[in-house]
Order: structure tokens, then C-alpha cells, then sequence
């Protein structure tokens, strides 16, 4: 496997920034918890600032995670925020890279986070600028998500404006952070109870906020609710995620299934990753309860081969009981990436020829190859049973070597 693809790949571009997000969580809230600051940067860095990063490094942690799941889709938005955000990450670990004495703890220091945190910012960028190419999409949101995020937009713009300007008829509500407060923890139906209406007017407006607010976090939360919904039951009809797709590279694409798949895919668990693409919903379902990544779509169509990543392909195996079906599979997949290594299997003897000139790379005939092996034997030519065994099983074999 080609191992500077490996570090430098996708899954490179998803795991370092999550640790980034960790670690910049974890940063902030060791310095907001911290009653006291020492070390190298300790006198350079006023408190308030200090204190200021733990909390912006916490949600800094958090915003991080959140564009790793766009770009597990790979969103193009998600590719520029995480960009925007590994610098500032990287500055709040220096901002926050000093010794602090936690109650009840004693000193502890933030260095033992907040460095690794400034090396994996930094290390993350080179990564993501060199996989921009993957992350392509546009963000496409459905009209009810659209329509979901607007209304909880506009009922938080509504209540926070409107307790504003009647702030003279609140309980300590003077400033429009205080207002945009009482409105989220009016809206959430959370009501701590510290910023109460006083004269009707004020009762009339809360009263609208907690309809608007909790109608629209209500809305909100359907929409998020509702692709959880449809992802699982994607898994239960035997089809990977579009998240699960996107991570793939360097793997093998199984073009349909059949009696001789069944070997190769034993073969191919726990050597390579893998994916088969079968029009059979109930096989799909049952690969897909052995843990086997499965796509139900006609594997000899060009969408879900680009679905299932043919472009960062290692290999294609066609291998059905169908030799006119792998034939036209073969075809598409030798259109869309020429560069793939397509390896087929040929039901009969003349269909070898027919399959090549599709497209395959390599062409192997069990039959013949099996009735090659059987003469051989009858004719009296030794090793035939131990050639027919390695092929069989290649482990036992090395474990009778050793």
C-alpha cells in the first residue's frame, strides 16, 4: 500500500483534525478552570486574555468537530472553515501555553496539550491544502432544512431585537448580549428565571418568543434528526453512507455478485478495503450484517462506481456467474479510470477474449484453470493437488512450510 497516501490521504485530513479539536477543547478547559497563571508566558499575557482563549479555545474544539463531519462529506465550506480554524487553534495554544495551578489538582501544565495542540495545527494545514481537490460539494440542503434554519434564524433576530428595545420592562436585561440570553434561554424552554417580564407588554412579547422559539428549535431539530433517519435506513437496505464513501481510497471496487464473489470476498476481509456493488437488496443486506461495505446499484452504471470512489480505485474484480454482465461493468469502470488494474473472471471459455477487449487487465477462467489441474493430475503430473491447495488456501500452506 502506498504509504505516503496513507499519511497525506483522506483519512489523514479527518483524523488530524479531530485530534486538533481535542486538544483544543481540552486546553481551554484546563486554562478556564485555572486560578492562577505562571510560566514563560504567564507574565506576558494579561489574565483576562488568558481566560478569554480557554473559552474561545473550547468552541474553537467544538466548531472544529463539527466541519470534520462536512468534511467526512467533503463539503467545500468545511474544507475553508477548518482552514480558518487550524491557525486560530494553533494561536490559542500559544496564547494558552503557560503553568496553572487547578483547585484541588495543583499546578499543571498547559504546555503538556497546548504545544502538541500548535504542532498538530500546524502539521494539519500542509494536509488539507494538499487534498483541497477532494473536497468538491457544495453544500445541498433541502428546501426543509433551508427553511428550518431560517425560521430558527429568525425567531432568535425577533426575540433578541424585541427584548432589547423593551429591556426597561425586564429584570436585568440592559445590554443585547442580556437580550440575545433571555431569548435563547427562552426559546430552548430552559428558563433560569433571571430576566423576567414585568409589565404586560413584556409578558405579551416573552410569551410570542417562547411560541416562535420553540416551534422553530422543534423544526430545527426534525431536520437534523431526519438524514439520521435516512442513514439508518441505508444500513438497514445495505448501503454505505455517502460519508462512509467518501473516506475510501487505494481499495478494490467487487463488481456484482455470485457464486465465485463469495471466495474473493474472504479473501479480500482484512487484507484491503473493499466494496461491492450488487443490484440484490437482500444480498446487500446480508453482506451488510457480516460487516462487508455493500452499494445495491447496478454495478455495470457509472454513478455508483463514482460513488463507491473509482477514481482512487486500487482494483476492480468482476467476477459473477454473468460473463455479459462483468463485460459491460467492465467497460464502464475501464471509461471512468483507465488507469485502474481490472482483474475479471470468465464463466466460459470464449467469453475470455470478450472480456479483455472490454477492458480487463488479467482474465482468469476458473473452469479451465480447475480442469487444467484435473487432467494434469489423471495424467500422472505431480503437485497438481499441492498447486490446487496453495490456490485454495494460500495460508495453510505457509503454515505447513513453516
Amino acid at each position: 500500500m502506498d504509504r505516503p497516501r496513507d499519511w497525506l490521504g483522506a483519512r489523514a485530513t479527518i483524523l488530524l483534525p479531530v485530534l486538533v479539536a481535542v486538544l483544543s477543547f481540552v486546553t481551554g478547559v484546563v486554562n478556564i478552570s485555572a486560578v492562577s497563571i505562571s510560566g514563560p508566558l504567564g507574565d506576558l499575557i494579561p489574565r483576562s486574555l488568558q481566560r478569554t482563549a480557554g473559552f474561545t479555545g473550547a468552541l474553537t474544539g467544538f466548531t472544529l468537530l463539527v466541519s470534520v463531519v462536512g468534511l467526512r462529506r467533503r463539503l467545500r465550506v468545511a474544507w475553508y472553515a477548518t482552514v480558518v480554524l487550524l491557525p486560530v487553534a494553533a494561536v490559542q495554544g500559544l496564547v494558552q501555553n503557560s503553568a496553572v495551578s487547578i483547585p484541588f489538582v495543583g499546578p499543571v501544565p498547559s504546555s503538556a496539550v497546548s504545544i502538541p495542540l500548535v504542532a498538530l495545527s500546524l502539521l494539519s494545514l500542509p494536509t488539507m491544502l494538499l487534498n483541497r481537490r477532494r473536497f468538491d460539494r457544495p453544500i445541498d440542503l433541502s428546501t426543509a432544512q433551508l427553511a428550518a434554519g431560517a425560521a430558527l434564524l429568525g425567531s432568535l433576530m425577533y426575540g433578541t431585537a424585541g427584548s432589547y428595545a423593551l429591556r426597561d420592562d425586564f429584570t436585568n436585561l440592559s445590554t443585547a448580549t442580556d437580550a440575545f440570553y433571555y431569548t435563547l434561554v427562552t426559546a430552548s424552554t430552559v428558563g433560569y428565571g433571571d430576566m423576567t417580564p414585568q409589565s404586560q407588554q413584556a409578558k405579551l412579547f416573552g410569551m410570542s418568543v417562547v411560541v416562535l422559539g420553540t416551534a422553530s428549535f422543534a423544526i430545527a431539530l426534525g431536520s437534523l434528526l431526519g438524514p439520521a433517519i435516512e442513514k439508518r435506513l441505508s444500513e438497514a437496505l445495505g448501503n454505505m453512507t455517502d460519508a462512509q464513501l467518501d473516506l475510501l481510497e487505494n481499495h478494490v471496487l467487487v463488481l456484482g455478485h455470485g457464486d465465485l464473489t463469495e471466495p474473493i470476498i474472504e479473501e479480500l476481509t482484512g487484507a484491503i478495503d473493499f466494496v461491492v456493488i450488487t443490484p440484490d437488496t437482500e444480498t446487500a443486506t446480508r453482506l451488510q450484517q457480516r460487516d462487508i461495505a455493500v452499494l445495491t446499484a447496478d454495478p455495470s452504471d457509472e454513478e455508483p462506481m463514482q460513488r463507491a470512489g473509482i477514481e482512487d480505485a486500487a482494483a476492480v474484480v468482476a467476477a459473477t456467474n454473468d460473463d455479459a454482465q462483468d463485460a459491460l461493468a467492465i467497460l464502464t469502470a475501464q471509461t471512468l479510470n483507465p488507469e485502474v488494474n481490472i482483474v475479471a473472471a470468465a464463466t466460459d471459455r470464449e467469453n475470455i477474449e470478450k472480456l479483455r477487449r472490454a477492458g480487463a487487465d488479467t482474465v482468469i477462467s476458473p473452469a479451465v484453470l480447475g480442469g487444467h489441474l484435473i487432467v494434469q493430475s489423471a495424467l500422472g503430473r505431480k503437485g497438481m493437488e499441492n498447486i490446487a491447495d496453495h490456490l485454495l488456501d494460500v495460508n495453510d500452506e505457509d503454515d505447513a512450510d513453516i
